[in-house]
This record gives structure tokens, sequence and C-alpha cells, in this order.
């Protein structure tokens, strides 16, 4: 056994006794302060004592191990790595101390500004302010703790000079390689200081509808309706447009189009309308309107917008407008439902409309009988300069009679009579 070791052993009694009565402090400490806050009972510091009770119980030891090494005779080797050991382990207590005291405060802040109020837009401005800047601070505290246990160590401290002299060429591949988280944290620092989202805002990203659930220094929580989440680098919010509905207020126009027939009465659907809304929870009274905004080959369109305290009562709203209005509309004025227009006619007209008909067919097919039969006793063309007949192009008729004599009128003479004798000789 090594004599360094010996001196490990020789201090042990003492410091297992510091640990004992630090233990007992801290519960006499912690049992204190509930004994005060239950007599003047307080959410904020209750809050508050519970995140700090676990730094507390591991701060009160190790103050009095490292207090008890100047009563205990060791080598000064022991007495440095021991001393060494205590402040590692108090740098990470103190660490965890001030992460716990950071989320107490922001306890303490966000107690008095809650988000399930109807109006909310202030509680969460500031929640999504506070949340996002305590997990910066968080994360700032985490790493100069470890810088401080890291070069606590001198081989560290020397590796650390080498560090620095070849820095040019490490901060190159450092920043290529933390290139997205760097650009997520600065999107996290602009969401919190330009907030173009907050906490429960209603937003509509690539056709989803959801509410943010929660903002991390790297990603987005997104609840969507249908209790599924859409998980985002936050930042998609710098560099893509999306839709937020609750950007400055939570109420919300809702619109519902019906299409009706242009014997419907206007004016009373307007009022049963305005009846179906003051009767609705859903309507805040602020707008209701009711327009003629479009008139269709068969149907007209009438427009409803109502006005509502946030979407979730606006899509309420809008189904219970048509289901009462369609069911109003059924019971009272069914004929002003869409349906297709025909005009039925008379058997008597249609038969007369037919013999009409043939008769115009018939006075045509006259004409272009008669037409024909002119042309055939027409003389032949005369022949022009060269000695060939001008060709007229005559369209062939399409009935029997028009047919034969169009073929008797344009068949060439077989024989032509002078002086009652015929020019063609038998053969």
């Amino acid at each position: 056994m090594s004599s360094l070791f010996r001196e490990y052993l020789k201090a042990l009694p003492a410091l297992l006794v510091a640990l004992v009565l630090g233990i007992a402090i801290a519960f006499l400490v912690i049992r204190f302060t509930r004994w005060i806050n239950a007599r003047h009972p307080n959410s904020v510091r209750t809050a508050a004592l519970r995140r700090l009770r676990g730094p507390t119980r591991s701060l009160a030891p190790l103050l009095l191990m490292l207090a008890s090494l100047h009563y205990v005779k060791v080598s000064v080797p022991a007495e440095v790595d021991i001393r060494h050991a205590i402040a590692i382990l108090l740098v990470g207590v103190v660490a965890w101390g001030l992460a716990r005291l950071v989320e107490a405060i922001e306890d303490a802040i966000l107690y008095y500004y809650h988000i399930d109020a109807a109006d909310n837009l202030k509680a969460r401005r500031l929640q999504t302010q506070v949340r996002v800047f305590r997990r910066i601070i968080v994360v700032v505290i985490a790493l100069i703790a470890t810088a401080v246990v890291l070069f606590s160590f001198p081989s560290v401290r020397l590796a650390g000079a080498g560090v620095l002299a070849s820095a040019g060429i490490i901060s190159i591949i450092a920043g290529i390689a933390s290139k997205p988280v760097a650009s997520n944290v600065i999107a996290g620092i602009q969401i919190a200081i330009s907030q173009p989202i907050r906490l429960d805002d209603v937003v509509v990203i690539e056709g989803h509808w959801g509410r943010i659930e929660e903002i991390s220094l790297t990603y987005v929580v997104v609840r969507v309706w249908d209790l599924r989440r859409l998980v985002l680098p936050i930042s998609y919010f710098i560099s893509n447009p999306f839709e937020n509905w609750t950007k400055t207020t939570a109420d919300i126009l809702g619109i519902v189009h019906i299409e009706l027939d242009y014997t419907a009465p206007v004016p009373v659907i307007r009022e049963q309308f305005l009846s179906i809304l003051a009767s609705s929870p859903d309507w805040d009274g602020s707008v209701a309107r009711m327009q003629v905004t479009q008139l269709g080959a068969s149907t007209m369109q009438l427009r409803f917008v109502m006005s509502s305290p946030d979407s979730s009562r606006s899509w309420n709203l809008e189904c219970e407008l048509r289901e009462k209005m369609i069911l109003f509309l059924q019971q009272h004025y069914p004929q002003v439902l869409p349906r297709i227009r025909a005009e039925m006619v008379p058997s008597s007209l249609r038969t007369s409309l037919d013999v009409t008909e043939a008769q115009v067919g018939e006075d045509d097919a006259d004409a272009n009988r008669s037409q024909l039969f002119n042309a055939s006793l027409m003389p032949p063309p005369a022949a022009n300069t060269e000695g060939l007949p001008v060709q007229e192009s005559v369209s062939a008729p399409t009935d029997p009679l028009s047919t034969q004599l169009f073929n008797a009128s344009t068949m060439p003479a077989s024989s032509s009579k002078l002086g009652g004798r015929s020019d063609r000789r038998p053969t």
C-alpha cells in the first residue's frame, strides 16, 4: 500500500464526519424553510424551495468537508488531491444550484401569467421569452462549469495552450461541423426577441393546423388538431412562410358558404342566421354578416361571416351554423335547396313541332328539284378561248328524285339530231 493512499485513509474519518454533519445541517435548513412557508404560504416560494432542495443537500456537506481539511494532518500532495476533488464537486453543485435558481425565477415570473386565460397574448409572449432565455442561460452555465472543471487540471491547461495556437484550423472545422446547431441557436434567440411564434400560438404549417406546444433552442413542437406532434427545426420559422392566426389577437372570423336556389327568401334566412348566432356560446357578438356573393347558372351563393374569441370556437360555430341552417331549410323551405332545372314539353306540342320540321324539310327538297330541272333545260356552255368547255361544279343531291334529275342533267349526249338522221354509223 502506497504512502499516498495511506494519507487518503487518514483523512477519511474527518471527511465522513463532515459529510454526516453537513447532511444534518441541510436537513434542518430545509425543515426550517418548510415551517416558515407553512406559516406564510406562498406558491412561488414553495416552488423555489422544491427546486433548490437538491443543491442545498449537496452543498452543505461539501463545504464542511472542505473546512475539515484544516484539522486533518495529511501530506501536501494528498491534501491537494482531496481539495481538487471537492472543488470539482463544488463546481458541479454550484452550477446545478444556479440552473435550479433560474428555473425558480422562471416559475416566479410565470406564476402570474397563465396561457389558459381568454386573453392570453401577453402571457404567451412573456412565457416564450422566459422559457427560451432560461434554456440559453442554463446552457451557458453548463458550458462555463465544464470549462472550469477541465481547466482545473494542469495537463488540460497545457493542451489548451496548444489548441489556442492552432485555433485557426480547428475553428474552421468546428464552425463547419456546428453550422446547423449554431444556426438553430441563433434562430432561437431571434424568435425569443422578435417572436414570430409564441407558446400556444395557432399556426398552419404546410397544411397542418395546430398549436405551438414547445419551443426549445433547436426545435419547435407543434401539436396538430388530431394530437399528432409536428417537430420542426427552429430555423424553419425564420426562413419559411407560415400562417399565425394568433399573432396579435386570438379572435378570428369564420366563413360559411351555402348554395341555394334563386327562390330562396334571403331576408328570412338572414333573420334565422342572426337567431342562430344569438343562441350560440361560441359567438362573441362582434361580427355577423350575410351576403349574396355569387350568382351561378342554377344557384346563388350565400356567405355567412361571424366572429369568435378563438379558432377552436370559430370552427365549432361554423359547424353549428351549417347544421342548423340546413335543418331550417329542410323544414320550412325545402324547395330552395339546390336542384337541376328542366323544361317539360307537352306531347301535343312536340307532335306539332315534328310536323313543322317535316314540312320544312319537304320544301327544301322541292326547291332542290326545281333548281336541278332548270339546269337540265339550259343550253350547253360555250367553249373558252382554248376550245374547252367551262365546267361548273354542282353539289350532288341526297333525295332519290333529285338524284335522278341531277344524273340526267350531267350525262353527255349520245347522239345529235340533224335532219332526222343519226350521225352514228353502224359498225
